[in-house]
């Protein structure tokens, strides 16, 4: 039976591991969008002080605190999940490393020397 346990320990384990890859794809992935979201903020703010600029006045400044506000919370989201992201790949790293260190690799028995023909 203790070898059954062992399988359902190491299947147990593989979908462990693929689960935190799945999970730290999906926080890839939120955090690439949230931070093209802060760039579009960003984009539609340069556009609109360059608009205000080229038609010789100044952003109105309810325009201006609204994509200020706009760009901050885009850009507060991304740094947050890129910090999230960071640290599931650090713990990542720490618990490949942590397997690798405390399951030394067991190596067979040497086989009994064979005698006669």
């Amino acid at each position: 039976m203790a070898i059954w346990d062992k399988v359902k320990q190491g299947i147990d384990k593989a979908g462990k591991a693929a689960q935190d890859v799945f999970d730290e794809g999906k926080l890839r992935i939120d955090a690439y969008r949230a931070r093209e979201l802060a760039d579009k903020a960003a984009e539609a703010l340069g556009y609109a002080v360059f608009r205000a600029k080229e038609a010789g006045h100044e952003l109105e400044a309810n325009a201006l605190d609204l994509l200020t506000l706009a760009l901050r919370s885009r850009e507060s989201e991304a740094k947050r999940l890129e910090t999230e992201l960071d640290a599931a790949r650090a713990h990542a790293s720490a618990t490949a490393t942590d397997t690798a260190t405390a399951a030394p690799h067991e190596t067979p028995p040497a086989s009994a020397p064979q005698t006669g023909p």
